[in-house]
């Protein structure tokens, strides 16, 4: 065999597995685009070509989807844990990276070890205390339930920044006579934003997709667009076309965060992973 003739077949071999990856990966969010537009009778025929529609759209936001309000309820949750969540995470990483505990790193261990906890365990009794609390189906229950995962995870990524932070900066402030809240503001803050830009993105993501915890506590009014897509299972089966509607609207904030965000988080990536 020719050395043109390894080539080709290596430049061949890498086009096939490229062209793979992109079926793979954009294949679904590409079907679910064309069937948010498809009429109901084109759904499961095999057509390159059709008519597109915005019925399925406008069907969406009307009974019983109400796709406007379950997405008002997204929103809300999911900005009230990101607002709640980086303040409490932020601090919670500053005392675990500056401070010394008793029992050494048994806590920062403990507050990762949550996250290996399953969500069924945890649902059950937030369940029961939301229930003697009258918070079931509200937005204050789902916001308490993505923090108790969101927050943990928030903690132990910005800790990796501020760890990365030398301890002169902060006295060097202190030293001219700032206070330890002003020079964390002043110091900490600003050098660890990388971090925390890129915690907020994770814990965006990850609450603007949780389904479990909204299934379980929320029943009509505090119900996100996530659990919305169940609704879309009628007297004639699964209405493809409503629920591809639905989901358009649910992945295209990911799509707009991804496009500008791609940069800064390998980024704050990059930053936290260098020592």
């Amino acid at each position: 065999m020719t050395e043109n003739s390894k080539r080709l077949i290596g430049r061949s071999a890498r086009g096939i597995a490229i062209a793979l990856v992109v079926v793979v990966f954009f294949g679904p969010i590409v079907w679910i685009l064309a069937t948010a537009f498809k009429e109901p009778r084109d759904v499961y025929a095999l057509k390159l070509f059709f008519t597109p529609t915005l019925e399925n759209i406008r069907a969406a936001f009307d009974t019983p989807y109400f796709v406007g309000e379950r997405t008002w309820n997204s929103i809300v949750v999911t900005m009230s844990t990101l607002l709640l969540s980086l303040p409490i995470a932020t601090a919670a990483a500053y005392a675990f990276s500056r401070f010394r505990f008793p029992g050494g790193n048994v806590w920062s261990v403990g507050v990762l070890a949550t996250q290996f906890i399953p969500p069924v365990i945890v649902v059950i009794p937030l369940f029961v205390a939301f229930r003697h609390a009258g918070l079931l189906d509200t937005r204050i229950a789902l916001v308490i339930a993505n923090m108790s995962f969101v927050v943990p995870y928030a903690i132990w990524m910005i800790k990796g920044f501020i760890d990365s932070i030398p301890l002169d900066m902060e006295e060097a402030a202190q030293i001219d006579g700032a206070s330890r809240l002003r020079a964390i503001w002043d110091v900490v803050v600003p050098m660890a934003l990388p971090g925390i830009a890129t915690a907020a993105i994770f814990c965006f993501v990850v609450s603007w997709n949780e389904f479990f915890y909204a299934l379980v506590l929320s029943r009509q009014d505090a119900t996100t667009l996530q659990v919305g897509l169940m609704s879309a299972r009628t007297e004639r089966g699964d209405a493809w076309e409503i629920m591809a509607a639905m989901g358009l609207i649910i992945i295209l904030p990911m799509l707009v965060l991804s496009r500008f965000v791609q940069q800064y988080f390998a980024k704050g990536l990059i930053s936290g992973s260098v020592r």
